[in-house]
């Protein structure tokens, strides 16, 4: 995918944005302003996230937002997924938005626009209402209604709106150089073609942000949790996705049916270089679970998605059933960035669009879990365990409950005591609290915790990920002691905390696909890592990619290796490993490899 004008595109956006954001944040504020006297509860939450977190965080967070919303309305205009275009015009040969010029010959979709505001619209519109801008205000209220409508298919990415981000919106939404017409400009039907767009233009709307993270580390500032995700995005080429994903989940389907033709399609699979009898016996697709656990906007996912939709087909199921199946059983993601994991869960939910005409009308929400802090009250949990009986409150769990007090700096590297989920969350989701307020709020933030240590259980039967790189000189206080004491052999770096994670997370025989740094395999930090990898499991495969594999941030910042593990010891096994480091480029190295994997299928 061309990347040049999307990254000029989102760096401009994130300014923009938080520029008029900043503007109306000052309007609204102002004692005399309209939404006090319109808005008043709208305005108190406003004041409160404020004194709580800053005007600053506000500003980003409402610009961000607004961001996400009209790029996937956008996504979804060019795909023809809105009833009418909602952010795009009816065709190229015009400007205005498509849901504006209907309102204006007094066609409004009636299930998307509510009557009272419908009547406001044509109120604007027809001049009796008054009004500086009425079609700018006539369109702001359309597009809050086309936000508002995907809530029901969407909620992790359009929140009803109610409160203050309404407030916020930027004013100018229809002008020529209002923000809509450069994203339609940037988001062309050619981007448009592959959801993995939505994945890059969050890479680069943050990029400047990272940018100033690391200025900051090489001051000796360390990165708090709330800067994490934007020093840790990195959005992965595809072909190292595909090379991730054919060797494990593909691998595993291809031991469980020998003669599949999915292998004609799989062009950077590798193939084993001797029979194997040891693996995981899969009878049908639905058993297959794939976890990432630093899923980020969902590449390997999104990916991972069409391989196994193509396991489906081959396996004779209804074409209709399929995406429901997938998101439902297979697809598990993690993530510690909420902005990160709305955008998986989209792309997801754009997949199965995709491949069934229906499908937003069935409930289905994929399986992304947004790692929260969940910290309990002095005394709280006593209550609690007294209300439910302290016999289910075993050693384990009542560790484990106190595990997730720093989710959004530990992540998806904590290690829940308590493994077997499913049984303790059965049994509490039975109970009834209706009539006991305080123990109520108790029993939601104590099945929240269950269900975040149950995407955390050892269940998988592949672990893919590109998880985040962090020396230790940029992880916080907390972050670093954590480390030194959950993870002592591999403590120096994030990503080689993450190989002893993920290998943990696999069942037994189960692969973890990862590219990460290349410093592991070399560096004497990393000798008691490798000791366990070499002497506990097997690599099944590896592509040194050295410098370069990845263009859009400057290759050389970082040298990686991307490698294929079994959940097994098997020290008779012969791995298959590609050299790729005099690549210079993320074009060369893809050829270099595609050519490699060509040669080694020639009999």
């Amino acid at each position: 995918m061309e990347t040049a004008k999307l990254k000029k595109f989102a760096q401009f956006a994130r300014c923009n944005l938080m520029d008029q954001v900043s503007v109306k944040l000052k309007l609204v504020l102002d004692k005399n302003s309209t939404a006090r006297r319109e808005s008043a509860e709208a305005i108190k939450q406003l004041e409160g996230e404020i004194n709580g977190h800053g005007a600053e965080q506000v500003i980003d967070r409402v610009a961000y937002i607004w961001f996400n919303r009209f790029c996937a309305l956008r996504f979804m205009d060019v795909n023809r997924y809105n009833r009418v275009n909602i952010v795009s015009p009816a065709d190229p040969g015009k400007f205005q938005p498509e849901i504006l010029a209907e309102a204006k010959m007094g066609h409004i979709d009636e299930e998307m626009v509510h009557d009272k505001v419908r009547q406001q619209i044509f109120a604007l519109l027809d001049g009796k209402a008054p009004s500086r801008d009425p079609q700018g205000e006539a369109y702001r209220l359309l597009v809050v209604s086309a936000c508002n409508f995907w809530n029901n298919a969407m909620p992790f990415l359009f929140q009803r709106i109610k409160d203050y981000t309404e407030l916020l919106m930027p004013d100018d939404l229809l002008s020529g150089n209002s923000i809509l017409a450069y994203t339609r400009e940037a988001m062309t039907p050619d981007a448009c073609k592959d959801v993995e767009v939505i994945g890059w233009l969050y890479q680069f709307y943050i990029s400047e942000k990272k940018e100033e993270v690391f200025d900051g580390v090489k001051k000796n500032k360390k990165i708090t949790p709330e800067n994490i995700p934007a020093a840790t995005q990195l959005f992965t080429p595809h072909w190292i996705v595909r090379y991730l994903v054919e060797n494990s989940l593909g691998r595993l389907w291809l031991l469980n049916r020998p003669g599949s033709k999915l292998v004609e399609q799989m062009d950077y699979y590798i193939k084993p270089e001797q029979d194997e009898e040891d693996f995981l016996r899969i009878d049908k697709p639905e058993e297959i679970k794939i976890c990432d656990p630093a899923c980020g906007s969902g590449h390997m996912l999104t990916y991972a998605f069409d391989l196994l939709h193509a396991i489906y087909e081959e396996e004779g199921y209804e074409p209709a059933e399929i995406p429901e199946k997938i998101l439902t059983h297979n697809l598990f993601g993690i993530e510690i960035d909420e902005r990160a994991g709305e955008l998986a869960a989209f792309a997801l939910t754009m997949k199965s669009r995709a491949k069934q005409r229906r499908f937003f009308t069935k409930g289905i929400k994929p399986n992304i879990c947004v790692l929260e802090n969940v910290h309990f009250d002095e005394g709280e949990l006593k209550n609690y365990m007294d209300f439910v009986g302290r016999d289910l409150f075993t050693a384990p769990l009542q560790t484990t409950l106190h595990q997730f007090e720093e989710a959004d700096n530990f992540g998806s590297l904590i290690r829940p005591d308590i493994t077997d989920v499913d049984g303790m969350l059965m049994i509490l989701k039975s109970k009834n609290f209706s009539r006991q307020l305080f123990i109520s709020i108790t029993h939601q933030k104590v099945l929240q915790l269950l269900q975040q240590a149950d995407y955390l259980s050892p269940k998988y039967h592949v672990v893919i990920a590109n998880p985040p790189y962090m020396g230790s000189k940029g992880m916080n206080g907390r972050l670093a002691a954590w480390a030194k004491d959950k993870y002592p052999t591999s403590k120096s770096n994030l990503f080689a905390m993450f190989i002893e994670r993920n290998l943990d997370l696999a069942q037994k025989h189960g692969t973890v696909a990862m590219i990460t740094m290349q410093s592991w395999m070399f560096l004497s930090s990393f000798e008691a890592l490798r000791a366990r990898v070499l002497g506990q499991n097997t690599l099944l495969s590896m592509v040194h990619l050295g410098a370069g594999a990845f263009d859009s941030i400057g290759g050389e910042v970082v040298s990686t290796t991307a490698f294929v593990l079994e959940n097994a010891y098997k020290p008779d096994y012969q791995g298959v490993y590609i050299r790729l480091v005099d690549g210079d480029s993320e074009a060369e190295k893809m050829e270099i490899l595609a050519k490699a994997i060509a040669q080694s299928r020639v009999p």
